[in-house]
């Protein structure tokens, strides 16, 4: 049998971690520094600008950002900002094959990953256990702790070294209920704001629309349709929060809707309130 226990790494993944936090940010940090160890930053709410080696660079909800050894970094809110949420993963001893040692090296060069879908999903996750973990403080929280960053830095890697093609197109193959939901669940969170077609999606599938219909229930808890509102009602509800200068059509443009009436009554129907009702109350 091929031995791949080292298929990304030079040595066993064995990362030392050092401390996790959630930061609700609600003002600059105004402390331009430096460390001597990986720290991973993900933006878990709202969006803005970071001042990463004497440049500026944009984040937004779902962003990782990696700050390795000697990487000058700070969380910038600009006026008219909405605060972030934000948490905070320091770690060392970590070596992965085409890498520096002590280094998470991103294709791009940057310091930015983007994620979305199952990703994004499975490291707000994780986070969100880091931080019950670090209140609850069990017995064994260090290695619960650890075994959490070895799980976070998987889903990084995996996403830089394994390119997915988007589901158009996709021949997928059927192992079984969640999987499919799984992979629809995905491709919605990912493409929510273009034009979807169920049929398409079973055609690509080699499924029938019912049966990916009856499976995405069984397994989610709600119809793709129902999913698809969701999904594009949040972020919608997002936009009416930090732009007020979008126009209720945009907005509408923007979810996936040419109908901004139709977008209208689905957004009052979620939230028992108008689009333009809501954008007033939260100013």
């Amino acid at each position: 049998m091929e031995n791949i226990q080292f298929d990304i790494v030079n040595q066993d993944l064995n990362p030392t971690f050092l401390f996790s936090c959630q930061v609700e940010r609600k003002n600059s940090e105004n402390n331009y520094h430096t460390h001597d160890f990986i720290e991973i930053g993900i933006i878990l709410k709202g969006e803005g600008i970071y001042h990463v080696n004497d440049t500026y660079v944009p984040v937004k909800e779902g962003d990782v950002l990696i700050f390795n050894p000697g990487v000058g970094h700070e969380s910038i809110i600009r006026e008219g900002d909405s605060e972030r949420l934000e948490y905070f993963v320091g770690l060392a001893d970590v070596s992965f094959h085409g890498m520096k040692e002590n280094h998470i090296e991103l294709k791009d060069g940057g310091n930015v990953l983007s994620t979305s879908g199952k990703t994004r999903r499975a490291i707000f996750g994780l986070c969100e256990a880091m931080e019950q973990e670090n209140s609850e403080r069990k017995p064994g929280s260090y290695f619960m702790l650890k075994a959490y960053l070895t799980q976070l830095l998987l889903h990084i890697i995996r996403e830089e070294i394994q390119l997915v093609p988007p589901l158009q197109g996709r021949k997928f193959e059927s192992t079984g209920k969640k999987y499919v939901a799984t992979q629809i669940a995905d491709y919605l969170d990912e493409h929510y704001a273009e034009k979807i077609s169920l049929d398409q999606i079973a055609a690509n599938m080699y499924l029938s629309p019912f049966y990916i219909s009856k499976i995405f229930k069984s397994e989610i808890g709600e119809s793709p349709i129902h999913y698809l509102i969701r999904v594009r009602m949040e972020h919608a509800k997002k936009l009416l929060e930090q732009n007020e200068d979008y126009a209720v059509a945009e907005i509408a443009e923007r979810v996936g809707y040419e109908d901004a009436y139709h977008f209208s009554k689905l957004f009052k129907k979620a939230y028992g309130i108008s689009p333009m009702k809501y954008r007033n109350s939260v100013r």
